[in-house]
């Protein structure tokens, strides 16, 4: 048996070459700050594919599992992003900055809305699929917009120090944070923070008795 080989051609191989080291430096230039916030929606896919799969496995008590995981992390991914990470677009980027900050924080109380809907429900609510479908497609388009525009210009105006800063206060906050969406709670500090350190605390007591993967 034969095997055809494809050979590029010089310029195509060059071509090649500079997109993969492209990619490989723009990994290396992404700050702690990003790749904390990057981790979460990277996991917060995983959990949403998950969903899908038992779902369409006809598996409901594992369906709802990953729904769950998926609302306890993004409920305290997007109060992290409020009180951590839009605080420091106003600090650092000025007038943009808060421009960016007030588009963020109006995408994520329409993102927290449906979220709420979502955690009211049952995987097995015929309107669950649709609802959990419309929620994917909105923080979809929010983490795109954020990796490819917000972030990086957060990155070019602050120092590798200040990242690192930012993203252990990150993580630090999305400890003791609401585990569940309160969309008419306040979503700029401090009063976020009072309302989150109001309403944590009854959230993890309803996570003891929803189920979640193991």
């Amino acid at each position: 048996m034969f095997h055809s080989v494809i050979r590029q051609s010089p310029r195509a191989a060059l071509f090649a070459a500079q997109r993969t080291f492209a990619s490989s430096q723009f990994a290396m230039a992404q700050s702690a700050l990003y790749k904390a916030i990057q981790h979460d929606h990277v996991e917060l896919a995983e959990y949403y594919n998950n969903y899908k799969k038992m779902s369409s496995a006809f598996r409901p008590d594992e369906a709802q599992k990953w729904a769950n995981q998926f609302i306890w992390e993004l409920a305290r991914h997007a109060i992290g992003e409020e009180l951590v990470v839009y605080p420091a677009f106003e600090k650092h980027l000025g007038a943009q900055g808060k421009e960016m900050a007030d588009r963020d924080r109006q995408q994520h109380l329409g993102i927290k809305q449906e979220l709420y809907d979502l955690q009211n429900m049952s995987t097995d609510s015929p309107a669950f699929e649709d609802k959990f479908t419309t929620l994917w497609g909105k923080l979809d388009l929010h983490v795109k917009e954020e990796e490819k525009d917000d972030l990086p210009k957060l990155d070019a105006a602050i120092s590798a120090e200040d990242a690192e800063s930012y993203a252990t206060s990150f993580q630090r906050t999305k400890h003791f944070v609401p585990t569940r969406s309160h969309p008419s709670a306040p979503d700029k500090p401090p009063f976020e923070t009072i309302a989150g350190l109001l309403a944590a605390p009854i959230d993890k007591l309803g996570d003891l008795f929803r189920s979640f993967p193991k």
